[in-house]
């Protein structure tokens, strides 16, 4: 049981997958919960052996014979179903979901202590920010970093006793293009499958930006701090994050 344990989830790349040995491999890893890569030199035998499995499966024609075709199936193994982000999309998103947060706080802040007339900031982090999600690390790591941000300059603005109010908004579902095309041209199935699971969320509970941003008026002017205008897609959530964590239960995906 512990063996198959860590096996869920890893992936498996069998040659000669089209029949006899191989196939039988297929079909106990992808019963253990593996995501499958599946090789072999007979191309239709190997379109018709994957179209007749259940799970992550991708069917990459190869011939074992020839170097440059092994490693165009390691290529394909790896852009399918590799972890990595590469650094450059870290980077982005931090300059935009938090930088973009941060250089707007460091150039109106200081003019508005100055001015000491009341004023209001939003700062705009996620549902996100509260609930982790798979294959969307950079963007979750930048919205946390946002909630921490805005709580400690609220703090820092009482400390002060500065008439400038800050609230945290927290968007659900919201009818933009965020899930266009997330993951560009070559999204693995994994991707594929949470962003169709996303687009389903928005379709069936996102607001339209006019309708979202009734309720967030609403809260800028009755002074909240939590501006979280959809609770539908947020409370049950996060009381079960809540008391995981003060349970000690590993993290579940709340998606």
């Amino acid at each position: 049981m512990t063996q198959a344990l860590r096996l869920r989830g890893g992936v498996a790349v069998i040659t000669g997958a089209a029949s006899g040995i191989g196939s039988g491999l297929a079909r106990k890893a992808l019963s253990l919960g593996m995501r499958v890569v599946l090789a072999d030199v007979q191309e239709q035998a190997l379109r018709e052996f994957a179209a007749t499995l259940h799970g992550e499966v991708l069917a990459v024609p190869t011939d074992v014979s020839d170097a440059v075709s092994v490693e165009r199936l390691a290529q394909r193994a790896y852009a399918e179903f590799s972890w990595e982000i590469e650094p450059e999309r870290w980077q982005r998103s931090l300059d935009i979901n938090f930088n973009g947060v941060l250089h707007g706080l460091r150039s109106f802040v200081p003019r508005l202590l100055q001015d000491a007339r009341p004023a209001h900031i939003v700062n705009t982090s996620s549902v996100g920010g509260f609930l982790p999600s798979p294959l969307m690390a950079p963007y979750s790591a930048s919205k946390f970093a946002v909630l921490a941000l805005s709580e400690s300059l609220r703090a820092e603005l009482e400390m002060l006793r500065a008439p400038i109010g800050v609230s945290l908004l927290a968007p659900g579902p919201v009818k933009t293009g965020i899930f266009n095309n997330p993951f560009g041209a070559h999204a693995g199935a994994a991707a594929q499958a949470f962003v169709d699971n996303m687009r389903g969320m928005l379709e069936q509970h996102g607001l339209t930006p006019d309708e979202f941003a009734g309720p967030v008026f609403e809260g800028i002017a009755a002074g909240r701090y939590w501006l979280i205008p959809q609770p539908e897609a947020f409370d049950e959530l996060f009381r079960q994050r809540n008391e995981d964590i003060i349970a000690r239960r590993n993290p579940r995906m709340p998606w």
